[in-house]
């Protein structure tokens, strides 16, 4: 009676246990706002309209932190409508807004959307909404990861002025249609700061002017479909030089960095080219031709604005002399994987911050290719697979649509896991390949969703894949292959099947069917058997280094005069 009391007792202690536990891991549920919804929601103030092209044109004060001015919103209008939605945060001043030159019109605000009431437009028809601004933008605390200006001084004292607003929004310091389903076709960005001080913004340099005060104002055309976080000043006084690279087009290659570092960047940036060659190879041509690629010094890490990307990686190899391999210390990381989004996310971008894994796994699975392409497979499996210590499986890499809502900081580690995953199922380089190349080719310029590159994927390959894509990109946690090993006299045997999220969750997995011998196997979440060759049961691994799964092993030896029933 006292045993029976003892293991009731031990029972309830070990639930209590593991209630405390998971009470202590589990993540308080989201809640979101109105605030979230008008930022993140297409609802119809926004869809009635189609952005085809921005002017934005300010003026920069470094000293008092203040920027004023306009931003010109050329429009077609994809339905008749009277009122719409512009976004501006709320801490800076609306002056006056006009349509086609003629207002003042009227509007109200809430949070940080901007509601505008206008003369009733016609569908079909074009229009310009011009909006004036002024006010203090917010400041970046935690450049690049949280939003705003940084407004600090360069070694011999100059103002240095640069932004970073992805996720945060680029409506933190000018107004504009706040999400990342519309992009204007082309954009003229003019940019005016005090005298001895110059801009570089995205794409081509049309003129500097010398306005009235002896300020500069200088004008810069995007000839491209742009996003609008990745619209950017970099304000401050340059070194610059520049090259050439030549595949069939010519690219222009420009780099800005202080003055005092102008050597080592002579040096640093050589693998640019390597950089070109490879990403050309692979994904295609460079998507910015006209406007040039331009790589410009920064205060803080790095970030891929379009054709302006920004460096602050101190000169050395990895993420500043860091990396968890050590091939990884061979390149310059934010070279590598900063520019790799010139391809996702720049050209390829995702309709919904949601799907931002779009940008951020391929992304990341570049920097691998960058190492494939320079060092080998081998050496890319080494640099993939150090990144699994930094995996979490906290939150899905998909995130909550129609409120502005990331998925995991997992999407650039175990996005990167994943894509060598679905690659090695695939288990054909030239399909893989094609694939890759092709799903840039079909949807560069546009804007996607995670269904759109599922169905690419699944049509391409010619196999429905949206299960293995489910349970990696909308679950939390990586699928288990729960195996039992049993050898009985000279007979080893394997009972095997997947335990996931997906109810017909059914990837081919490559395991050890015999010693030093890797084959593949097909699960499916229900129970199979095989027969295995010499090996020992608790010997049966599966390919680690080409799959992210979770090896659930259990093993016995029976003696072969058991009878069995």
């Amino acid at each position: 009676m006292r045993i029976r009391q003892c293991t009731v007792l031990l029972l309830l202690f070990l639930l209590v246990y593991v209630v405390l536990g998971q009470s202590q891991t589990q993540r308080a549920p989201l809640v979101f706002t109105r605030a979230d919804t008008l930022r993140g929601m297409l609802t119809p103030l926004r869809t009635c309209y189609d952005v085809t092209y921005y002017h934005l044109d300010i003026r920069v004060d470094p000293e008092t932190h203040m920027i004023r001015g306009s931003n010109a919103i050329r429009f077609r209008a994809a339905t008749g409508f009277d009122r719409m939605q512009i976004d501006l945060f709320k801490n800076m001043s609306v002056d006056k807004i006009t349509l086609d030159g003629k207002g003042p019109l009227r509007f109200t605000r809430e949070f940080n959307a901007v509601f505008v009431d206008l003369p009733a437009v016609k569908a079909n028809t074009y229009h310009d909404v011009t909006v004036y601004y002024s006010g203090e933008p917010t400041e970046a605390k935690r450049p690049p990861w949280e939003g705003g200006f940084t407004w600090v001084k360069d070694k011999e004292g100059n103002p240095w002025v640069v932004v970073t607003c992805q996720g945060t929004g680029a409506s933190l310091w000018w107004p504009n249609k706040d999400h990342q389903s519309d992009e204007p076709d082309s954009m003229l960005i003019s940019i005016t700061v005090p005298k001895g001080l110059e801009d570089i913004s995205n794409g081509s340099l049309r003129s500097v002017t010398t306005v009235p005060d002896g300020w500069h104002r200088y004008d810069w055309f995007v000839g491209y479909p742009i996003n609008n976080y990745c619209v950017t000043v970099n304000i401050g006084k340059y070194a610059h030089f520049s090259e050439r690279y030549i595949n069939g087009d010519t690219l222009t290659l420009d780099y800005y960095v202080e003055p005092e570092n102008l050597e080592k960047a002579e040096v640093q940036f050589q693998q640019v080219k390597t950089m070109l060659a490879c990403y050309e190879k692979y994904f295609g041509k460079y998507p910015f031709i006209r406007d040039g690629y331009k790589l410009i010094e920064c205060p803080h890490t790095g970030m891929e604005h379009q054709s302006a990307v920004a460096y602050g990686n101190l000169y050395v190899g990895g993420y500043r002399g860091r990396s968890s391999s050590a091939v990884g210390l061979k390149f310059d990381f934010i070279i590598i994987h900063e520019s790799a989004h010139e391809w996702w996310g720049n050209a390829v971008t995702a309709t919904d911050v949601a799907d931002m894994w779009i940008h951020e796994s391929f992304g990341a699975y570049a920097e691998a290719l960058y190492v494939e392409y320079m060092w080998g497979r081998e050496q890319s499996l080494k640099y993939i697979n150090g990144k699994k210590q930094n995996v979490r499986n906290i939150d899905p890499i998909i995130g909550i649509y129609n409120v502005q809502h990331e998925g995991s900081g997992d999407m650039y580690d175990k996005g990167q896991l994943v894509l060598n995953t679905l690659r090695s199922v695939i288990n054909n380089d030239s399909l893989w390949f094609a694939t890759l190349r092709g799903l840039f080719e079909t949807f560069k310029y546009q804007t996607v969703t995670a269904e759109d590159v599922f169905n690419y994927i699944n049509k391409k390959t010619g196999t429905d894949y949206t299960y293995f894509l489910n349970q990696y990109l909308r679950f939390t946690r990586i699928p288990q292959l729960e195996v039992m090993t049993a050898k009985r006299g000279d007979t080893v045997t394997a009972r095997y099947r997947w335990i996931a999220d997906v109810p017909d969750f059914r990837m081919p997995i490559k395991v050890t069917t015999s010693r030093n011998t890797y084959e593949f196997i097909y699960p499916t979440t229900s129970w199979q058997t095989m027969a295995l060759g010499d090996i020992l049961p608790e010997e049966f691994k599966i390919a680690d280094d080409l799959f992210l799964a979770e090896l659930r092993l259990r093993w016995i030896y029976l003696d072969p005069n058991l009878q069995m029933r």
